[in-house]
Formats: structure tokens, C-alpha cells, sequence
């Protein structure tokens, strides 16, 4: 498993861009990965991609994370699109996560950070026809609220959670293009309308420490992620021992 750091030039055109566009940022950060005609799953799924955006407030800066099952080819970035650092900092660091999620045990304390999308769903009444509904997503607004949602996934995890503090994260409302939408006039003629719907995402970062309690669940959770919305930035759960 590969964790790429990328710190991001936000006077570049196509960095606002991304920012200001969930579905931009995730086709910019598919692009380092290759596309298989035959793959059953999504590309993302398939090489296990999961990524999130950190806003350092001490130097003002923008930082992309990015894991993956294999090592990314970033050459495909736009001309202008990572942030000149001055040698002050490597940019565009990818190091292999294995040998560090190998050292893990069941009972380590481990520090966390998660950008998060907690949700509940509603309307999933069953219907009249004695079908259960799906229901919809909506966000989770309280903290308390969402902290209960991080504990419940937690049971599911492999882990408890000993300390933790939500806060708002980077860029919570994002404008999702919808793709075209294609329909027949009245003369047989087929017409096509492209439409845009404004997403909002209850973006959350969690902070804390947690316990391992199942190696085995806990490992899955971390080359998975955690909750939805895992294509537009949210799920990636990084830990590292305290002090660190």
C-alpha cells in the first residue's frame, strides 16, 4: 500500500478548480492510475484509492493524501498544479505503507485523523408493495451526532475510540456536475441537457486516539475506508503511533 503527499498550488488555475469541484478532484486524482477495460469493479475500487485534503492553517497551505493498493504515476498533473516548496519540504513524497501497517498489533494505541462524511438514512419504510426502501442519506450535523456515527463504525472496525474531537473540514459545500441527460422530443429527435446540482457534504475531520481490538477487521478498514462519499475525498483513515 502507497501514501502519496502532494502539496497543492492554489493559485494554479486547475487547483481552484478541483477544490471548488468534488468530481474534478476525484478525475484528477484517478489519472495517476491506470484504467483496465476488463476491471469488474470501479478503477478506484479496484486499486483501492482513497484520498483526503488537509488544510495546514499554521502555513496557509492545501496538502492532497492519497492511498493506494499501487504506486501512482503523478506525471499526468497539470503543468503548475503542485506547489513550489523552496527545499523547505519534499513535494510529491510517496512512500510504501506496507512494512508500517505490518507492525500494527491487536491492543496498540494509535493516533488517528479521518476526513469524514457521516450520514444517516431516511425514508426506508417498507413500501406498499412489502418492500423495504433504501431510503436517502442525509449529513449529521451534530457533533455529538457524529461522533456517535464515528463509534458506531468503530465496533465495526476493530477498534474503540479513547479520544476524539471533530471539527469542520476543508471545503464542505462542492458543485457536482451531473452527466448529460438524454431524452426524446416529440419529433423522435434525440436532445441533450447538461445540469448542475449543488452537493453539499457534512465534511468532518476526526482527531483522537484509538485502541486496535481486531487486527484483522482493523487492517480491512484501513485499505477500505471508513463511511461513504469515498470517491470525493472522504474515508481515508491514517494512524501512527503516538508521538509520531
Amino acid at each position: 500500500m502507497y501514501l502519496s503527499r502532494l502539496i497543492l498550488n492554489q493559485a494554479s488555475r486547475s487547483v481552484r478548480r478541483d477544490l471548488a469541484d468534488c468530481h474534478d478532484m476525484h478525475r484528477t486524482v484517478m489519472r495517476a492510475f491506470p484504467e483496465k477495460a476488463d476491471l469488474q469493479r470501479g478503477v478506484r475500487s479496484h486499486h483501492g484509492v482513497l484520498y483526503r485534503l488537509d488544510l495546514n492553517t499554521r502555513k496557509g497551505s492545501v496538502v492532497l493524501y492519497v492511498q493506494s493498493q499501487v504506486k501512482p504515476d503523478w506525471s499526468k498533473l497539470e503543468a503548475g498544479y503542485l506547489s513550489e516548496t523552496g527545499g523547505n519540504s519534499v513535494n510529491l513524497a510517496c512512500k510504501l505503507l506496507t512494512d508500517k501497517y505490518e507492525q500494527i498489533t491487536s491492543g496498540q494505541v494509535l493516533r488517528f485523523r479521518l476526513r469524514a462524511n457521516p450520514t444517516k438514512k431516511i425514508e426506508t419504510k417498507t413500501g406498499p408493495d412489502g418492500r423495504r426502501r433504501n431510503g436517502r442519506r442525509v449529513d449529521l450535523r451534530r457533533e455529538e451526532d457524529q461522533i456517535a456515527w464515528l463509534h458506531r463504525k468503530s465496533m465495526a472496525g476493530g477498534f474503540t475510540l479513547l479520544t476524539v474531537r471533530a471539527v469542520p473540514a476543508l471545503a464542505e459545500v462542492q458543485v457536482v456536475p451531473e452527466p448529460n441527460v438524454m431524452s426524446l422530443s416529440n419529433s423522435g429527435q434525440a436532445t441533450g441537457q447538461r445540469r448542475q446540482q449543488q452537493l453539499t457534504f457534512g465534511a468532518v475531520s476526526f482527531e483522537g486516539h484509538l485502541c486496535v481490538t481486531d487486527l484483522k477487521l482493523f487492517k480491512k478498514i484501513l485499505a477500505e475506508g471508513v463511511g461513504p462519499g469515498k470517491a470525493y475525498g472522504f474515508g481515508l483513515l491514517s494512524v501512527a503511533p503516538p508521538g509520531e
